[in-house]
């Protein structure tokens, strides 16, 4: 996925993911980790809940920051973080989505010595 480089400067994200299912699910969540060059880096849990069968619905999250001296560079993560989304109701595999992630825009030059960054 491409990304826009000046999202790492946002104090928070925020995603909307729209589904479907067919069958009801007692306990529908996410497990989510970021791995940098394979090393997982940070990792989040989510849970919607009780899903109706037949329904379509809608799960928006925030997902906060980290404080920005623990934060890498746009240039250095580019290409070499992965987030895999493990979708499960209760403990039962549903899916598994995994996406390299790209980040695009001026934000990515590191600043060169002398000048400051943009």
């Amino acid at each position: 996925a491409h990304v826009p480089a000046g999202i790492l400067q946002c104090a928070a994200v925020s995603r909307e993911i729209n589904f479907t299912s067919a069958e009801q699910m007692d306990h529908f969540r996410i497990e989510q980790r970021v791995f940098f060059e394979g090393v997982c880096m940070e990792e989040w849990f989510f849970t919607f809940g009780f899903v109706i069968p037949g329904s379509t619905n809608t799960w928006q999250s925030t997902i906060q920051a980290a404080d920005e001296s623990k934060m890498l560079p746009a240039h250095m993560l580019s290409g070499n973080v992965t987030i895999e989304s493990t979708f499960l109701d209760n403990d039962q595999y549903v899916s598994r989505s995994l996406v390299r992630i790209y980040y695009d825009g001026e934000e990515l030059e590191p600043a060169a010595e002398g000048k400051e960054a943009k």
